[in-house]
């Protein structure tokens, strides 16, 4: 049963480690990736009880046992506003501990000033050609899905580089499909790229969306063939 999804939050301050909230991510195709979470909005105290702001980059990998519910992530997160600690790092310490427990992985976390800069890529949304090309980079601009709690609309744009010829329609067509479709951003990238995988058997496939932000996070899944990721933790527009 869901902690604090759907239900009215008491007090932040009030909250700990035992409000995070759990999603298996059950039997799950088996793909290289990390989920980055961006958190806008994390604030502590420093040393001298100096409230601190920072945007907290959280990496989970795509093989843990565990992903975290979103809500119950900004419940934990919100609740270091009145928690001290002498260096940032020790805070960093904090949230990985926690998370590594949660997930059953190794989490790892960082404070960032700037994004990775996004790649050049050629909009699928216009592209007249038939076929995709090998190991370009392509983008289909404003995918929209359903969250399967809520109802409520995802936005996104996806990104994604293949080592084979890929028919455009077929992806444009592919990625309208999920208007309507209730999915976590997690499942939906997982699902995308086994489906990809299974029309054109791609040599190498890696598949990345960039989903926008909902109460100060957005979760950005990417999945791929290989291990060496190539898409970074990175924004279609700053910040």
């Amino acid at each position: 049963m869901a902690k604090v999804l759907g239900k009215k939050v008491q007090s932040y301050s009030q909250a700990s480690s035992k409000s995070l909230d759990p999603i298996d991510r059950g039997q799950r195709p088996q793909q290289n990736g990390v989920d980055y979470w961006n958190a806008y909005e994390f604030t502590f105290l420093d040393k001298n009880k100096v409230p601190v702001l920072k945007v907290l980059e959280i990496q989970i990998p795509s093989i843990s046992k565990f992903t975290v519910e979103s809500k119950s992530l900004k419940i934990y997160l919100n609740s270091f506003y009145k928690k001290q600690f002498n260096k940032d790092s020790e805070a960093l310490d904090k949230v990985k501990k926690d998370l590594n427990k949660l997930t059953k992985s190794e989490v790892k976390a960082k404070f960032i000033s700037k994004f990775s800069e996004s790649p050049n890529c050629i909009n699928l949304n216009t592209l007249r050609a038939v076929n995709t090309k090998p190991n370009q980079i392509y983008c289909f601009i404003g995918f929209r899905s359903i969250c399967p709690v809520t109802s409520q609309p995802d936005f996104a744009n996806i990104y994604l580089t293949s080592g084979s010829v890929l028919n455009t329609s077929w992806l444009i067509k592919y990625f309208k499909s999920y208007a309507e479709r209730g999915d976590f951003h997690e499942h939906c990238v997982e699902s995308m790229f086994e489906d990809i995988q299974n029309q054109f058997g791609c040599t190498s496939l890696e598949i990345s969306g960039r989903f926008m932000r909902r109460g100060g996070i957005d979760i950005n899944p990417t999945r791929s063939s290989s291990k060496k990721l190539f898409f970074k933790n990175f924004r279609f527009f700053n910040q």
